[in-house]
């Protein structure tokens, strides 16, 4: 007897509270053994392929590609211990069952302990979340050899429910748009849901704030009769989601809690461009000029570690970061990442130079997890590679700065006071006003433009 467990978008860890199905990678009908792979869905922080913790065969699926879901909604349903007929693929969750049930139900205890012990992994995969079954059933042991039966008591009488106002069905709601809700005052009740099992989407809440919010017509004679404007310009529109929404909501963020200042230095990088053209022409592996950086950023850091920090703003307390983890900017056909090498302060420009490369290549396949983009404490910014020479960067939250370089070109420069041409860049600091005052920041840039300008001021420190 085949029994037909419910599969739902799992805790994707992270804080994550929705996701993207991109791609189906399983069909109605197809049999699945446990934790395959069976949808592949996009967060704002990776591209995820979810995996079943039930093998079976598939009855259901629930919401077409290019969905988007809130973690808890139904993904797919799976027959498990037995032969099932596959239901059609479906776009909404299945109808509620009725809110009475039979006074007793006979079902067969040995298939269906058996279905849920066998049929299901168990597992909890790390960072995505999936769980089984709230609870394992009671295997019955069985008197007669020829049936066994589970009796269900009867439920007991319900005092009829209060009668109140006809408003709508709250489903599970995710809680950025039952923030969203609470903030503007709007009664979730009244509003009707499009998505899955009547689910409130986000779209909802704000067509209902939209309406509410109209201003009501005006009573006038009536007018001759014109041709009506378009409500909205014409115009291709692009959701805000995914990668992309969350950086918009990232750097939205940045701008409204953090007061940022931005200081900047042109400094001659022709010494520690000859160092790097020396470096690799001894051999080895090549060192990148970020790897460069990155070193110069660290020791600057240990030097003025005011700036390796961030703000718990419930506390009002400056939390300063032992370990420096580097995050740097990169650009990708997803979007604008940030990934994160983890404790740069203990590594090699060697090791710096691979790392780097290697999140690179990671983060143009569209390969970066959620480890990969969080945990940063101090962000490099190399924009000199789109050709531009400053700029002032925000700082990615939460935290505390993000030193930007420009393009290294050569320019006319006064050198040992001669006029020169030399390589030369601009370095720009952008930092939270409310972790340390101008002087600090200053000293900070100053000193990893010294470095830039005299590579061997880091011998001190080495």
């Amino acid at each position: 007897m085949a029994q037909v467990l419910e599969f739902k978008l799992p805790d994707l860890g992270e804080g994550l509270t929705e996701a993207e199905i991109v791609r189906w990678l399983v069909d109605v009908g197809d049999v699945v053994v446990i934790d395959q792979p069976v949808v592949e869905v996009e967060t704002a922080k990776a591209m995820v392929e979810v995996p079943c913790p039930y093998g079976g065969v598939v009855t259901a699926r629930f919401g077409e590609e290019g969905t988007e879901l809130p973690v808890g909604a139904p993904l797919l349903t799976v027959a498990v211990g037995g032969a099932a007929e596959p239901e059609p693929v479906k776009t909404t969750a299945p109808a509620t069952a009725p809110a009475t049930a039979p006074a007793t139900a006979s079902v067969s205890a040995e298939a269906a302990a058996s279905a849920v012990s066998s049929e299901y992994s168990g597992n909890v995969l790390v960072g995505y979340g999936t769980t089984g079954p709230a609870a394992r059933r009671r295997r019955v042991r069985r008197e007669n050899p020829a049936a066994a039966t589970v009796t269900l008591p009867a439920p007991a009488p319900v005092a009829p429910a209060v009668p109140v106002a006809p408003k709508g069905p709250v489903a599970v709601i995710s809680p950025l748009v039952r923030k969203l809700a609470r903030d503007r005052g709007l009664d979730l009740r009244e509003v009707r849901g499009t998505g899955p099992e009547g689910l409130i989407l986000r779209a909802d809440v704000e067509t209902a704030l939209a309406v509410r919010e109209r201003p009501a017509p005006a009573v006038t004679a009536p007018a001759p009769a014109t041709p009506a404007a378009p409500a909205v310009a014409a115009g291709e529109r692009i959701p805000l989601r995914g990668v992309r929404g969350a950086v918009a909501d990232k750097l939205t963020r940045s701008r409204t809690e953090i007061p940022d200042a931005t200081c900047w230095v042109d400094a001659d990088a022709t010494e520690l461009m000859t160092a790097r053209a020396r470096m690799n022409a001894a051999g080895g592996p090549k060192i990148s000029v970020l790897a460069l950086l990155a070193k110069i950023c660290v020791h600057a850091l240990s030097r003025f570690p005011e700036l390796n920090a961030t703000v718990d703003t419930a506390a009002r307390e400056i939390v300063r970061l032992p370990s420096v983890h580097l995050g740097f900017a990169a650009q990708t056909e997803r979007g604008l990442v940030v990934p994160v090498v983890k404790d740069a302060g203990g590594r090699s420009a060697e090791s710096l130079s691979a790392e780097f490369a290697r999140l690179t290549e990671v983060a143009r396949q569209g390969s970066l997890t959620p480890a990969d983009l969080t945990g940063g404490t101090f962000t490099l910014n190399n924009y000199g590679v789109f050709g531009v020479d400053g700029s002032t960067p925000i700082i990615n939250h939460p935290e505390a700065a993000m030193l930007g370089v420009g393009r290294i070109i050569p320019k006319p420069w006064v050198y040992e006071g001669e006029l020169a041409v030399r390589q030369v860049v601009q370095l720009s600091l952008t930092f939270d006003h409310r972790v340390c005052d101008g002087g600090t920041a200053g000293g900070f840039l100053r000193y990893v433009a010294d470095c830039v300008e005299n590579p061997a001021v880091l011998l001190r420190t080495l």
